[in-house]
């Protein structure tokens, strides 16, 4: 790799998530280095809560050409790997060309200072970035959420440099491309990136790491390693048979 660009993704050491808050980067980006990672990761508002949930609701909206199907995760929490893993790969290995799929991430907006705040440190802002921006760059499911599910299976190293190349490599994403994304003017991109998703999320009342959306109504919750909220089933197969009788 050219040094003159050497990636933004940090080679952070398990359990340093120090730092009590965060704005919007207002100064250049360059080379990432070791005080680098220290002012990316001042890009963001965030706390050290320890659980994946919050009361949740639905919402409706009307189906189109495709099946609309979102998941709202947060990259950290266990809870997301299991609900990728359990049902919503599973699902889209089936019915990828039925549904309008979409990720949006779970934390919480602050107005003042144009900052996020996300539930398990500043170390999840960077992973929720970093998979907003393969979803950007490349997106088609198959690239983006393979990526994400490879990131999840490993979510207590996120972000750091080593497991970001590896999953990049495994479902065909440049490394660089990643890299750019993030820095993009001088890291507000990604920023917006990440904002603008966690609006959503809250705007829809999606609170829960993971909630499952089908066709604008809550279809199922991943919640405390199980289940919930899941009318209709909550296996693999019963969410493809909803989809598929939606795009019928």
């Amino acid at each position: 790799m050219d040094d003159s660009k050497a990636p933004l993704l940090p080679q952070t050491e398990h359990g340093s998530e120090t730092h009590e808050s965060v704005s919007r980067p207002k100064k250049r980006l360059n080379c990432f280095h070791a005080a680098a990672f220290a002012f990316v990761a001042g890009l963001f508002l965030f706390g050290a809560h320890s659980h994946c949930s919050r009361p949740h609701h639905s919402d409706e909206r009307r189906l189109e050409t495709k099946v609309p199907l979102e998941i709202h995760i947060m990259s950290k929490c266990p809870d997301t790997r299991d609900c990728l893993q359990k049902l919503v790969v599973p699902t889209m290995e089936e019915v990828s060309d039925k549904v309008d799929f979409r990720i949006s991430y779970i934390g919480t907006a602050n107005n003042k200072d144009e900052g996020v705040h996300c539930k398990h440190g500043q170390t999840e802002c960077l992973g929720n970035i970093l998979e907003l921006c393969a979803a950007h760059e490349y997106p088609d499911p198959k690239h983006y959420l393979g990526f994400t599910m490879c990131l999840s299976r490993n979510y207590q190293q996120i972000p750091k440099k080593e497991l970001a190349e590896d999953c990049a490599l495994e479902h065909g994403i440049s490394f660089d491309r990643l890299n750019n994304c993030m820095s993009r003017d001088d890291g507000a991109f990604g920023m917006d990136l990440l904002r603008n998703s966690v609006k959503r999320s809250a705007d829809l009342h999606a609170t829960t790491s993971c909630t499952v959306r089908l066709n604008g109504k809550t279809r199922c919750v991943y919640n405390g390693g199980k289940f919930e909220d899941c009318e209709g089933g909550s296996k693999p197969e019963d969410l493809v048979r909803d989809i598929n009788k939606l795009y019928k």
